[in-house]
């Protein structure tokens, strides 16, 4: 026992006799290694990239991106962007400009936000938001702090004023954003001049409809198309086969205004656009009042623009600096774009949706049972609140003839409904169109 002790203590000492020269020699070869970095050149850092292609989620026909927020600790926020070139104003959600240390200033309904704005990184690529010295916040409310426009998942637009200083492609059939420096693009398709207002970068494309000239915007941010009043007038009394309606179905139904359960759809048979020709658009009659403003902000004489609804199944190229658009196709299939419920909604700013109206279809109401008023709380058993736009439109699109069990709340107590999908805005068949054309 006690020579098995000796030996352990033995074996002890000679182990801790021998740790000084061990920790010596591992010490030794550690600043050596050090030494031996430190002598080597440093890897260059990787130049910031020209151009960049990054996913694109398609809610509600708009184009929704991930763009990364630089704060002032360093670090970066990521949150959700929407391509505009429609809009020259710069809008933010309340907790977005919180996070850039903007100065917010509030008025009776919305906000403001001023401050350095420096840029937003999109796959990489620095964006410069330098020109840009305020900010528009549309929700005031203190319980949606992250909602920029109701009914979206975006906090923050990329507004024509920043993108005017790039090239971009909108790639609708492979839901894709390209953003570059100028130069750095290839554009692909049949191109076209455009007319670029130097003042917010907002486009116009010359446009022919029934063979008279018109310029209309380029608005890959809209989820539908808008014609000036006088021209959807004269188009819809000269083309009385022209499928139309009243009420802002599907993607019509853009923001839940007052006004939409009133708005004017007309389908055109076919416009040309630039040097592309669109068959099948859907129009919305635009009021004498919102058509100037419209001109007003394009700087030349316009009828209307062209949304996202008209363009999907094209690659969007615009080259800011040279002035010129490019469309090419990727694809021909055309999927049913009001094929839904008749319902017009409005998204809320605590994630909720109102039934404002219900289209007609055949002369009658499409779903008879709804009030203006009642809450939207489902389709099919999926919850709408806290959805997007998109996404309860989604729900509610379908085979003409399907039903959607929607379920609703009115005055605090739940019901049922059984809504059927209907065929709004429906083409006219062919055999129809022939026997018209040959008539004439």
């Amino acid at each position: 026992m006690r020579q098995s002790a000796a030996c352990s203590l033995t074996n002890y000492n000679s182990r801790m006799k021998l740790a000084p020269s061990l920790f010596l020699g591992f010490s030794l070869l550690s600043h050596a290694f050090i030494a031996q970095d430190a002598s080597k050149p440093s890897a260059p850092s990787q130049p910031e990239p020209k151009s960049v292609t990054v996913p694109v989620t398609l809610d509600h026909n708009r184009v929704v991106i991930d763009v990364y927020l630089p704060l002032a600790d360093g670090s970066t926020k990521r949150v959700r962007g929407w391509v505009d070139t429609g809009n020259s104003d710069l809008w933010m959600s309340r907790r977005v400009a919180t996070l850039l240390g903007l100065i917010v200033e509030c008025g009776e309904k919305t906000c403001s936000a001023t401050g350095s704005l420096r840029e937003i990184v999109i796959g990489g690529m620095k964006v410069s938001f330098a020109n840009l010295q305020q900010a528009k916040i549309m929700v005031k409310s203190d319980q949606a702090q992250d909602v920029m426009i109701p009914g979206m998942t975006a906090e923050i637009n990329i507004p024509s004023t920043i993108l005017r200083n790039y090239a971009i492609v909108v790639n609708f059939p492979d839901r894709e954003f390209t953003i570059g420096a100028p130069g750095s693009l290839k554009f692909n398709g049949m191109s076209g001049k455009i007319f670029v207002n130097p003042e917010n970068g907002l486009v116009q494309v010359p446009s022919k409809i029934d063979n008279k000239s018109y310029n209309l915007g380029l608005d890959v941010g809209a989820s539908i198309s808008f014609l000036s009043q006088d021209v959807f007038d004269k188009l819809a009394a000269s083309h009385p086969q022209w499928p139309r309606m009243t009420g802002a179905v599907g993607p019509a139904n853009m923001w839940g205004t007052n006004d939409e359960p009133q708005w004017k759809l007309l389908r055109l048979e076919h416009l040309q656009y630039g040097p592309q020709f669109l068959s099948g658009a859907v129009m919305i009659s635009t009021p004498a009042d919102a058509s100037a403003f419209l001109e007003k902000r394009a700087g030349i004489a316009t009828a209307g623009l062209i949304g996202a609804n008209a363009l999907l199944n094209y690659r969007i190229g615009i080259d800011y600096v040279h002035k010129m658009a490019y469309f090419e196709i990727g694809t021909t299939f055309k999927a049913p774009d009001f094929d839904v419920v008749g319902l017009i909604l409005r998204p809320e700013t605590d994630g909720r949706f109102t039934v404002i109206g219900v289209s007609d279809f055949d002369g009658k109401p499409s779903v008879p049972e709804l009030q203006s008023g009642d809450l939207l709380i489902s389709v099919d058993n999926i919850p709408a609140p806290g959805s997007t736009m998109g996404q309860v439109w989604s729900m509610l699109e379908g085979m003409p003839g399907q039903e959607r069990k929607l379920t609703l709340e009115r005055g605090g107590k739940q019901f049922t409904v059984a809504a059927k999908v209907r065929h709004f805005l429906g083409e006219e068949a062919p055999e129809d169109k022939g026997k018209r054309e040959r008539q004439n």
